[in-house]
């Protein structure tokens, strides 16, 4: 039975191994692809931003930060670098003016649209590479491990 478990330690391993080492060659090639695809007039941060906001219509800050699971202090400085660049807009709650809510003003919705247009042809040259199955097969898997992640997360915040 002690050969049983070596092995089996041994298998689990070489799986964290091939896992960590894919996980972190595919985000850094990704992240590097996109933002080439995005170009200088914007961070990858500010394009997911961009993207939040235009699928959500509107949100607050404290849900950007809850969202991309980062301090309030760094959504508040990207916030206000793309204010700035009339991407985004602040609107105050008439009934409570401590509650700010962004939308896209015109000018970030059709950077977005241009950013995403390139980014769809990108992912389609990748996509397309692989038979039907197998995409659905990965992507079945890809959001099967963001629910784990997910369920992980939760836990350890006592959720």
């Amino acid at each position: 039975m002690v050969v049983n478990k070596n092995l089996q330690d041994s298998l689990i391993q070489e799986l964290i191994n091939r896992y960590v080492t894919i996980s972190f060659q595919v985000h850094k090639k990704a992240e590097s692809l996109i933002k080439e695809q995005i170009g200088n007039d914007l961070t990858n941060d500010q394009h997911y931003i961009l993207r939040y906001i235009d699928q959500s219509e509107s949100c607050t800050p404290t849900e950007l930060a809850d969202v991309f699971e980062v301090n309030k202090s760094a959504i508040t400085a990207i916030v206000n670098r793309m204010a700035d660049k009339g991407l985004i807009e602040r609107t105050r709650d008439l009934n409570d003016r401590r509650v700010v809510y962004l939308t896209l003003t015109p000018e970030g919705k059709e950077l977005y649209q241009k950013a995403q247009e390139k980014i769809h042809l990108l992912v389609e040259s990748i996509i397309t590479q692989f038979e039907e199955p197998e995409i659905k097969a990965f992507i079945n898997t890809y959001e099967k491990l963001a629910k784990v992640l997910n369920n992980k997360k939760k836990e350890e915040l006592g959720e």
